[in-house]
């Protein structure tokens, strides 16, 4: 039982938190692109005086221009009224968009033709939602890569009657807990409920956005 509640602490404690910094050139004021930071990328681009972002794709931390050669070196950063979006002045070497455009923003929309069908509209989900979101994917992750150290990995490998099994253990003890503890301890106990239960969900390859369609459904 450490293991998984230390993940469970470990999950939140991970700076995921993202902020929006939107790219602009300092000579021609032409938007850039649009990426997202953490904190750490924020306080690593401050230090270098580069833009480093947060890739949400690759869930690390990367380096403009590490790659492409075509780096953003920062002039100004600036924040809006409501503090939670970034504007971020740079000069740009080479240009912006891995298309090789300058601007990422090189395409206009047009209704006629469709456009607003392609665009890449997404659901942004509570805090809450996220810390479930995320411990799905640690949990995922330490299957696929078969995480020998993993207590996940080691009770995948026992088979899905061990995890119904846990998840049954663990349902008996948020019971007893409930009855005769105090609230901090149940809510341990709920915590360590939720991790078997999506063990348990990602072995009967169940999403999390399934469940929660699930629950949209319901509302009266």
């Amino acid at each position: 039982m450490n293991e998984n509640s230390s993940m469970i602490s470990k999950t939140k404690k991970v700076n995921k938190k993202l902020i929006p910094a939107i790219i602009q050139d300092f000579k021609t004021k032409e938007v850039l692109m649009l990426a997202y930071m953490n904190k750490k990328s924020l306080e690593k681009s401050i230090q270098t005086g580069a833009t480093w972002f947060w890739s949400r794709k690759r869930d690390s931390l990367w380096n403009k221009g590490e790659t492409s050669g075509n780096f953003q070196k920062i002039k100004q950063i600036k924040y809006d009224c409501d503090s939670d979006t970034l504007l971020v002045i740079v000069e740009q070497i080479g240009n912006a968009c891995h298309t090789g455009n300058k601007s990422c923003f090189y395409r206009e929309l047009n209704k006629k033709k469709g456009d607003i069908e392609k665009l890449n509209f997404t659901e942004l989900g509570s805090s809450n939602e996220n810390i479930l979101n995320e411990l799905y994917k640690v949990i995922s992750k330490r299957i696929k890569e078969k995480a020998e150290n993993s207590y996940t990995y080691s009770l995948h490998k026992k088979g899905l009657d061990e995890v119904i099994k846990k998840f049954g253990e663990e349902s008996i003890e948020i019971i007893l807990s409930a009855k005769h503890q105090e609230k901090k301890k149940v809510v341990y106990e709920i915590a360590d409920l939720m991790y078997h239960l999506i063990v348990l969900m990602v072995e009967r390859k169940i999403t999390l956005a399934e469940v929660f369609e699930e629950l949209k459904s319901r509302r009266k």
